[in-house]
């Protein structure tokens, strides 16, 4: 039953979509997915250690991928400037409260403040928003992305393969506890359930004996 859990995630996940899945999680980042970026290239380098991939190819797919997820953040405020915020959900994944003193720093440090940004996750997107705002030529910021992702991407990767043992016990630890996790889980879902359908209908109950101590009460006004 819970065969697929005796694999590894992640070599389950490639086996499936391949170079695909860093790409599809680096722009997905970029456009708000709440998956870290560290994690995916240090997913990566993992399987660089498991032999899954091969370094140079998955670190030019993550630098892609990299370089097109921060273009997002940066046409937005391009394009769209600060009226974005004005979306909850844009306000949700960019943090205007970040904000504060970014714009500042870019137009005392200019590139330099963009090149900043790509080591930092919590003003990364906001940072880029901040850049496209300040109508910050394109290919410049490209540029300067560029050359911070290429040292940011081998970096990472070569954390994943250096400590890959440690991920595949860290893993094989979590795949012991995996079945009771399961049962557990459907243990929870099936409680849900049940309360939930007890107490709709208790609401009924409640709601017809209501009706009918309505319909049966005198009506003062004859």
């Amino acid at each position: 039953m819970f065969a697929l859990l005796q694999q590894s995630f992640l070599d389950r996940y490639f086996d499936g979509l391949g170079y695909a899945a860093p790409f599809l999680f680096l722009v997905g980042a970029g456009a708000g997915l709440p998956v870290p970026e560290e994690v995916t290239m240090t997913g990566s380098g993992y399987l660089v250690f498991a032999g899954k991939v091969a370094f140079t190819k998955v670190a030019l797919v993550c630098w892609v991928a990299t370089l097109i997820g921060d273009t997002i953040p940066y046409l937005v405020g391009r394009f769209f400037g600060r009226k974005a915020l004005r979306f909850k959900w844009v306000a949700r994944i960019l943090h205007p409260e970040r904000m504060t003193g970014l714009a500042e720093r870019m137009e005392r440090h200019g590139i330099w403040a963009v090149f900043t940004c790509r080591f930092l996750p919590g003003l990364r997107m906001p940072g880029f928003f901040t850049a496209g705002t300040l109508r910050m030529p394109y290919l410049r910021f490209l540029a300067v992305d560029a050359a911070a992702a290429c040292l940011m991407v081998p970096f990472y990767i070569l954390i994943g393969r250096t400590f890959g043992e440690s991920i595949r016990s860290l893993e094989e630890s979590m795949v012991d506890y995996s079945e009771w996790l399961g049962f557990a889980l459907l243990i929870i879902l099936g409680t849900f359930l049940v309360r939930s359908v007890i107490n709709h209908r208790d609401k009924q109950r409640l709601a017809r004996k209501s009706a009918d101590q309505g319909a049966e009460s005198p009506d003062l006004d004859r």
